[in-house]
């Protein structure tokens, strides 16, 4: 069994404290904890064997894997697809989207995400902008969004669930920075949200 806590680290010198102080009782400087995650297991417990679960992925040669083809999922946009590799997505993949603001990240998402609704499941999560927002700039560029599933949520842990629920192949979250996780109490778009809520989904994904 696990117990989630949260510490604050100095970025520094790596001093931990158990709540945030302005200066780090480590190496005197200023403004430098960040809120970090730590996980601690507990005493083993029924199910759990020389310290490793019984589901623990099995080791393997490197020759004994196969080498196949791996299915890419197409955006629909050519030049979007080859930033990617050549041709579109990985499954599992996790691919970070950046720019300054007003750039059109969002609108190559939304035009990519509607190509893509055509042939599988897909999900746009919004934290920034409304539903009606999303409706908006889709009708401006003549997109048909009667596939595309959206959702105006912030919290990671209410996302996976919607996720487990609706089933997608490809997600987008708009944007990563407006996201939090509940077991942290810092900010939206602190070092620490962000760190640990691009963890989650990239644990989602990996899945």
């Amino acid at each position: 069994m696990s117990k989630i806590k949260s510490v604050y680290s100095c970025n520094e010198c790596g001093a931990q404290s158990p709540k945030w102080v302005g200066q780090c009782p480590g190496c005197n400087a200023w403004n430098t904890l960040v809120e970090t995650v730590v996980t601690s297991k507990a005493a083993p417990e029924r199910g759990w064997r020389f310290g490793a679960p019984n589901d623990a992925p099995a080791v393997q040669s490197l020759a004994t894997v196969s080498a196949e083809k791996i299915v890419r999922i197409h955006s629909g946009l050519a030049e979007f697809d080859r930033v990617l590799g050549g041709s579109g997505l990985v499954t599992g993949s996790v691919t970070l989207i950046g720019g300054d603001p007003g750039i059109g990240k969002s609108t190559l998402l939304l035009q990519a995400l509607a190509a893509i609704s055509a042939s599988a499941p897909v999900l746009y999560v919004t934290g920034e902008e409304s539903t009606q927002q999303i409706a908006l700039r889709a009708q401006r560029l003549g997109l048909k969004g009667d596939r595309l599933r959206l959702l105006t949520e912030n919290q990671v842990e209410t996302i996976l669930a919607s996720a487990q629920s609706e089933q997608p192949q490809v997600i987008v979250v708009d944007s990563i920075q407006t996201m939090y996780t509940e077991i942290l109490q810092s900010a939206p778009g602190s070092v620490a949200q962000v760190r640990e809520s691009a963890a989650q989904l990239v644990r989602y994904a990996k899945q």
